[in-house]
This record gives structure tokens, sequence and C-alpha cells, in this order.
């Protein structure tokens, strides 16, 4: 039992490092002639100025931080609390900006590097962030520890 779950710890820990690694990107550094959008329409939606850039970078660097946490077994459990937390912030921002029926503007890059902004609702974000919110739940349940000494 303790192998499967070691094993199914470290699957979920590389599910939720490689996330958010990739999501850290976006928020950290978009790509060229593009803009992450979503922490200005948080700071837009609840009149915080400081979700742009500060929130941002914070919440990038957290990400990049929890990432590195449940990578390492040792601090994958704290690590796996960290990513509640943090992804149960997120969840919270983005409901508020589906009850007030608020569009996120998202940059796609098309043919020849053009960049053009679409609109879209905030819930395929949501369901992201909840997958994320799981499965750092699962982790800290299913992450088996240290051995006990016999």
């Amino acid at each position: 039992m303790r192998e499967a779950r070691t094993l199914g710890g470290w699957v979920i820990a590389l599910f939720l490092a490689a996330m958010l690694v990739w999501v850290a990107i976006d928020t950290l550094a978009p790509p060229t002639g593009t803009k992450n959008h979503l922490f200005q329409v948080f700071a837009d939606a609840s009149g915080i100025a400081y979700f742009e850039p500060t929130g941002r970078l914070a919440v990038g660097v957290l990400e990049v931080l929890v990432a590195l946490l449940v990578f390492i077994p040792l601090t994958r459990r704290f690590g796996a609390i960290l990513g509640v937390l943090l992804m149960t912030g997120l969840a919270a921002l983005i409901v508020q900006l589906m009850m007030l029926k608020v569009d996120i503007p998202v940059d796609v890059i098309g043919e020849g590097g053009a960049v053009t902004t679409a609109t879209t609702d905030p819930s395929a974000l949501f369901y992201l962030v909840l997958g994320l919110l799981i499965a750092s739940l699962t982790l800290i349940f299913v992450h088996p520890g240290k051995d006990e000494p016999t």
C-alpha cells in the first residue's frame, strides 16, 4: 500500500508542479506582445490597485514556490497545503468575477505572430484553478510522509 501511495504522490506532485510552473510563466512573463489581463481585471472589479503588478508578481512567485515545494518529497505536504491556500484565494477571486459577470480579455497569437485580444468568461479559468485545488488537496492525503522507525 505504501508503494502505491508513493507512486500516486509522485504522479500528483509532478502534475501539480508542471501545471503551476506553466501558469507561473504566463503570470510572470507572458509571451512577447501579449499581456496578462487577469490581475488588471481583479484590480478594476475590486477597486484594489495592488493587484497589478504587485499581486500578479506575488502570485507568480508563490506558484513557483509551491511547485518547488511539492516537487521535493520532504516538503511536499507543506507545499500542497500552501497550494490549497493559494488556489482557494484565486478561486474566490475568479468566482467574484463570475458573479459580477465580468469577461476576461485574453490575448491570442494568430498566424504571423499577430496578437488579437478577445474576451471570454472566467469559467474555464475557474475549472483550471479548481482542478489544481483538488490535486493539492489529494496530495496532502496521498503523500505517505516519512517512514516510521521499526
